[in-house]
């Protein structure tokens, strides 16, 4: 049976259910948002003569919750336009409602007294084959099911989103006996094509994968804190993006999520896992107690591990002491491991190093991950019968970069077992059993596909799911025909080829500029196509600026001007190469990877995509042909009775104010994507697979070779005054600086076309050799130089 969920209620708005509603719209469906019925009226109301009658007043409390998740930052919308999908209403006057809706999705407080109220009134209202689930992350699944109709409970599973639903890609499935099988299939597909997660089938245990999980190892760390004596800096330094985890690590985490729901949840896994060998772990050390006594939760009290403060006029963030629980200013966390693994961007080779340290560093990451590998170990097949599931739970839900059995994997799985033996760290019977056959990793890779040890059948299998998907990290060692220090070139088969380029921050020099080059000369002449793509946290931060500084403060500007033509004549092979170039981006596109996406054939772009031509806030303007390129889409876009001075300053601000889109579809609008010829997936496992048929459906299409436009139309001296004109008033305003005003000048010579005195029809390279030449005007000045050199040392922008 072929499901589509065109429509779609969610009961509850707070703000898991407005961002579940949010994030709905975001992939087109249809939502219906209900919430209860306020008791009194407020002040604004009473004041108005408002009675509980009134519309306004019943709809208040799901409007208000809605309205505050829409004006939250990240916000959970891809488009403001898309939140016009979501209809507000209430749980007295709108529930019939659901009748209308292919999927109910309950997000009411976490009481199953309440919960069995609301599946009542669901039962009786929607129409028979309606899906409905709950986002409970708590509460038993099955214990939801008592007094429901036969078809409710054949429908009916639970769906836990992860808070915020739009960015975290985790969305645990949790069948009960009774859920048909179809239905569980049918969750696990849609959530991973269309809703973009990484679906993971849980068992109904106690707070399902990775909220058992994770809580045991935020709260074992607890624990390890005190014994080791470590401060908090030095914890959140060690479990951060050193470790491939996120910049928020410990600490900071749990002032965010607060740290009542932290031991609401410790507390409810003491209670319902019995038989947990490390059920202790879930007691609270004695300075967690005092900080929940004290109401130090985190953000929502001001005060948790950190509190801000205003010092002598300055916001400065203290942290706390945990022997005394008394703030203090933050303190420098120093490791020796940590400056020798600096410069290794490599996250499996840093975590080997890592945890091999002879320092307190390593010392604190084997007594952790003993404790870890051990703990997920015992919990196969008490809360999921496979491995993958437990990584895949993890790196979805908590940002991990490497799963706990993919870290084990890494270090040796023998000697993952000798770290926990040093411990008093007992794992699984399965997995002394699977050594002692001989068998020593958790995963290996065949023929570009990834198997897990499945502990029951003593055998390695395909991860379900992903049978048809293409991953780089599977092909990199057997497929690669082509490397550099900065790139690899991977046969993707079918006669497509993959450019990846892994420097740091995937910044664009030299070495990537080669792998491009080398790329298509091998896409052209031996294989079909050529699709840039890579693993990166970031596709691209942009061209690397380091190398612009070095050779612009040495003054060495024929070099800067080969550097820059080189950068601009490879971006032009991707536009007009002979055989079909895909770039596929995600989270981060900068600067020169916006303008490689710019140039290619076809953009398969995940939603995540921040793109912007950001080269202003460094005191440049975009030289790898981004610049060119927004003339010549301007040019593009101009029709019969525009206003094209309008037109002009759409593409000039874009530019001008450094505009970063906040999702794919915000791209589309920024004019760095184009409709109707770029792609948005939402999957990111799919976005590679979709990009590798994009080429070959080109190429198989009978590609040719685009031609070298010749007749851009650019404005001159028409759109020149707007620049002039505009940028004198902004500087006298105060509202930019003198410095701005000429980059401004600059960056509207070269949209414009020149000093031309009328329409003018230009090609790409006359375009490309104002836009180089502007570029490197703008390297001689000394105030470029102080911009981009407090970028490159402070990360910060500067406005001088």
């Amino acid at each position: 049976m072929n499901r589509h969920i065109k429509k779609a209620a969610v009961l509850g708005s707070g703000i898991m259910g407005s961002g579940i509603a949010c994030h709905l719209a975001n992939i087109g469906v249809d939502v219906l948002l209900l919430d209860m019925v306020p008791r009194e009226l407020n002040d604004a109301e009473k004041a108005k003569g408002l009675t509980l009658e009134d519309k306004v007043v019943r709809n208040r409390m799901v409007n208000d919750y809605l309205t505050a998740s829409l004006k939250s930052k990240p916000s959970p919308i891809y488009k403001k336009e898309f939140a016009s999908r979501i209809t507000t209403g209430n749980f007295d006057d709108d529930f019939e409602k659901i009748a209308e809706c292919d999927w109910v999705i309950e997000v009411v407080v976490e009481r199953l007294d309440i919960k069995k109220i609301i599946f009542e009134k669901v039962d009786k209202y929607r129409k028979q084959g309606t899906l409905v689930s709950s986002n409970t992350s708590g509460i038993p699944i099955h214990m939801m099911l008592e007094g429901r109709s036969d078809d409710f409970q054949k429908h009916f599973c639970g769906t836990h989103f992860f808070n915020p639903p739009r960015y975290l890609r985790l969305l645990e499935i949790i069948p009960t006996p009774k859920t048909d099988p179809s239905i569980v299939d049918f969750f696990m597909s849609y959530g991973a094509r269309f809703l973009g997660k990484k679906t993971v089938l849980c068992k109904d245990t106690p707070a399902f994968i990775a909220n058992r999980v994770g809580v045991y190892s935020i709260m074992s760390l607890f624990h390890t804190v005190e014994e080791m004596g470590l401060t908090i800096e030095e914890v959140d330094k060690l479990t951060g993006p050193v470790l491939g985890r996120p910049k928020s690590a410990t600490f900071r985490t749990c002032d965010v999520v607060g740290l009542d729901t932290l031991v609401h949840v410790a507390n409810g896994l003491k209670d319902n896992c019995p038989n947990d060998e490390e059920k202790d772990q879930f007691e609270l050390p004695g300075y967690v107690a005092k900080m929940v006594e004290n109401n130090m939760l985190g953000s929502k009290t001001g005060k948790g591990f950190y509190k801000k403060e205003v010092v002598d006029g300055n916001k400065e963030i203290l942290s706390l002491d945990l022997k005394t629980l008394e703030y203090r200013g933050k303190q420098k966390a120093d490791f020796p491991i940590m400056a020798a693994t600096k410069a290794v961007d490599d996250l499996n080779e840093r975590t080997k190093m890592l945890f091999f340290a002879k320092d307190k560093a390593g010392e604190f990451y084997r007594k952790t991950f003993a404790g870890l590998f051990a703990y997920v170990s015992n919990r196969i097949p008490e809360i999921s019968d496979e491995i993958y599931k437990v990584d895949d739970a993890l790196k979805a839900g908590f940002g991990w970069e490497l799963g706990p059995f993919e870290t084990w994997n890494l270090i040796g799985v023998e000697k993952g077992l000798e770290v926990m033996k040093e411990h008093g760290k007992t794992p699984a019977e399965w997995v002394t059993k699977m050594v002692a056959s001989g068998v020593k990793e958790f995963y290996q890779i065949e023929n570009g596909v990834k198997k897990f040890y499945d502990q029951n059948a003593g055998e390695f299998k395909v991860i379900p799911g992903t049978e048809d998907l293409i991953f780089l990290d599977n092909l990199r060692d057997s497929n690669t025909v082509w490397k550099n220090q900065d790139c690899h070139i991977i046969d993707l088969g079918d006669g497509i080829l993959n450019l990846e380029f892994h420097t740091k921050m995937n910044t664009i020099g030299g070495g990537v500029l080669q792998g491009i080059q080398k790329g298509i000369d091998l896409a052209e002449t031996e294989y079909k196509g050529l699709v840039i793509s890579n693993t990166g946290q970031n596709f691209s931060a942009g061209a690397n600026v380091g190398m612009i500084f070095m050779m612009a403060a040495e003054q060495e500007y024929d070099e800067l001007n080969f550097a820059i033509k080189q950068f601009q004549d490879t971006m032009m092979r991707i536009r007009h190469s002979s055989c079909p170039v895909i770039v596929a981006p995600h989270n981060m596109a900068l600067g020169g990877g916006c303008e490689m996406s710019m140039h290619a054939d076809k953009v398969i772009a995940h939603a995540e995509l921040y793109m912007g031509l950001v080269e202003f806030g460094v005191g440049l303007i975009p030289g790898g042909g981004g610049t060119k390129e927004f003339a010549k889409r301007l040019s593009d876009d101009l029709k019969e009775g525009d206003v094209r001075v309008n037109r002009f300053r759409e593409k000039f601000l874009t530019i001008g104010q450094a505009q970063v889109s906040t999702s794919a579809y915000e791209a589309f609008d920024l004019g760095y994507l184009r409709k109707g010829i770029d792609e948005v997936v939402v999957d990111r496992d799919y976005q590679l697979t979709r990009a590798k048929e994009a080429c070959l459906a080109l190429y198989n299409a009978g590609y040719t070779q685009p031609v070298k436009e010749k007749n851009i139309t650019v404005l001159g001296q028409e759109a020149l005054g707007l620049v002039y004109v505009g940028a004198d008033s902004m500087e006298h305003g105060h509202y930019i600086s003198e410095h701005d005003a000429y980059i401004s000048e600059q960056l509207g010579f070269v949209l414009a076309g020149g000093d031309l005195s009328e329409l003018t029809q230009v090609d790409e390279q006359y375009l490309l050799d104002l836009e180089r030449k502007a570029f490197l005007d703008l390297c001689t000045k000394r105030k470029t130089l102080e911009r981009i050199q407090s970028i490159v040392t402070k990360g910060k922008i500067l406005r001088n």
